[in-house]
């Protein structure tokens, strides 16, 4: 699947968005932020979308596939604030992506996404500490919220 811009609703009538917990959303005010989401599982790739649309995040682009994001890497015309990014891709890992994409400038700062254990997340880390990469952090998935909110408002961008 080629990389694109979804739209889809942010909020439902009770103005939470779908898929997400019950947690209050407000936006965070970064809605100049540009956010690279690369997910290969199309729900995850829709709820983050979503999530980060709630919090008022409006210069998103999505794919599913490293294959795609360094497509999209390569064709923009100014460095990705953000890339966040699955861990486990078919065609690349994440932490492959983002030191492939920081060591050319193509981004600010990166956020992983993973189901690992935390013996793998450990190692992921240390790696991404030798290498000086860029990276926030990392979040378990399912996506939890309030720890997504906290990393991103951390961002120093």
């Amino acid at each position: 699947m080629a990389s694109k811009l979804i739209a889809c609703p942010v909020l439902s009538r009770n103005n939470r968005p779908p898929f997400c917990s019950t947690d209050e959303v407000r936006p965070m005010a970064k809605d100049d932020l540009r956010i690279l989401v690369v997910e290969d599982h199309p729900f995850q790739l829709i709820a983050t979308q979503c999530l980060l649309e709630s919090y008022g995040f409006t210069r998103l682009t999505t794919t599913d596939s490293a294959k795609g994001a360094l497509q999209q890497l390569l064709e923009a015309d100014q460095p990705f604030d953000i890339l966040l990014c699955d861990q486990c891709l078919p065609d690349l890992t994440g932490l492959d992506l983002v030191r492939f994409a920081s060591q050319r400038g193509l981004i600010r700062q990166a956020i992983i996404l993973s189901s690992l254990t935390s013996s793998e997340l450990d190692e992921l880390e240390k790696t991404a500490t030798e290498h000086r990469l860029p990276l926030l952090g990392y979040l378990i998935k399912p996506l939890k919220q309030s720890e997504f909110r906290d990393l991103l408002t951390s961002a120093p961008l």
